[in-house]
């Protein structure tokens, strides 16, 4: 048999000594795509030899060998048609049985303060629920791009105006003025928003929510209300305020487990309510795999019961 060319990929089916039949029917086909159009990679001794022992079984030549490489004879002809297709459907089936086998990856992204406070506590519920999904958070403020950052869902807080976006409304929230007890107990005493102007105040990354929040109550020009250290994340502003550093404006969603445990307390019973809510977002031009079908509808759960 004339050799294959130098260009004939590499794929070893090996040993040809007491070659199964199975064996020797998968030559054929996989030798005929070569052959084709060499997409499947083979090692041509091995493919010579098994051919061989299989035209030695069905007693008739599958090919004609020619200076100009190998033909299908008529008996060819007749059987790689079923071969091929009987062997692609094994191929199929042992891929469907892989991919259900297959352990699930989600990856969330979401901002570190909220991952910190209301994600992660959460998540090991989910995980006992749906043990074959392996969740990943992905914690930044940064703007993602789903695709390029290869995230499946994201967790923001906005208007829920997100152009080329699917988006899942999740829970509205708050600012509410916190600080420690022990700071509080230096006085003076808080009885209207103008009284948080006698303590440090800690500021947002912007400098904004203190003037915005006493202006909303009726403080028009709130001197200092822009001063003081500022934090780019909730869950520093958190830990500055339970360090005894000023007083802080927080999401209620943030900060709930230090307020139950007393490690902060409200410097004034006024929160301040906003059209701003969190969001489940994620592309709505991916057609959205099961576990982030799941994770949809065990995250609606939990923020419904959060709002409750």
């Amino acid at each position: 048999m004339e050799k294959p060319p130098d260009d004939a990929p590499a794929f070893d089916f090996g040993t040809t000594k007491a070659c199964s039949p199975r064996r020797r029917l998968a030559a054929f086909p996989a030798a005929t795509r070569w052959r084709k159009d060499r997409e499947q990679a083979l090692t041509p001794g091995a493919v010579s030899q098994q051919l061989k022992q299989l035209e030695e079984r069905i007693g008739a030549p599958l090919f004609i060998r020619t200076r100009q490489g190998m033909q299908l004879t008529e008996a060819g002809e007749q059987v790689y048609p079923a071969l091929l297709q009987a062997f692609e459907q094994i191929e199929r089936s042992l891929g469907s049985l892989e991919a259900r086998n297959a352990r699930q990856t989600l990856t969330v992204s979401t901002t570190p303060s909220f991952a910190a406070s209301w994600l992660v506590p959460r998540l090991g519920r989910f995980t006992e629920r749906h043990p074959d999904i392996d969740v990943r958070v992905e914690a930044s403020s940064d703007l993602i791009h789903f695709q390029r950052d290869r995230v499946d869902v994201a967790i923001r807080h906005g208007l829920g105006d997100y152009p080329g976006l699917a988006c899942q409304r999740l829970m509205a929230s708050v600012l509410v003025p916190v600080a420690s007890p022990a700071l509080l107990a230096q006085g003076p005493p808080i009885r209207e928003p103008a009284d948080c102007l006698a303590f440090p105040l800690l500021q947002n990354s912007n400098r904004a929510d203190w003037v915005l929040w006493l202006k909303a109550l009726g403080i028009n020009e709130p001197a200092h209300a822009d001063r003081g250290p500022a934090f780019n994340d909730e869950l520093l502003l958190i830990r500055a305020a339970e360090a005894g550093q000023g007083l802080a404006l927080i999401r209620d969603v943030h900060a709930r487990a230090e307020i139950d445990a007393g490690r902060l307390v409200l410097a004034l019973d006024q929160p301040w309510p906003s059209d701003f809510a969190y969001y489940l977002v994620w592309p709505s031009s991916v057609q959205e795999k099961p576990a982030m079908t799941l994770f949809r509808e065990w995250l609606a759960q939990e923020a419904s019961c959060g709002e409750g």
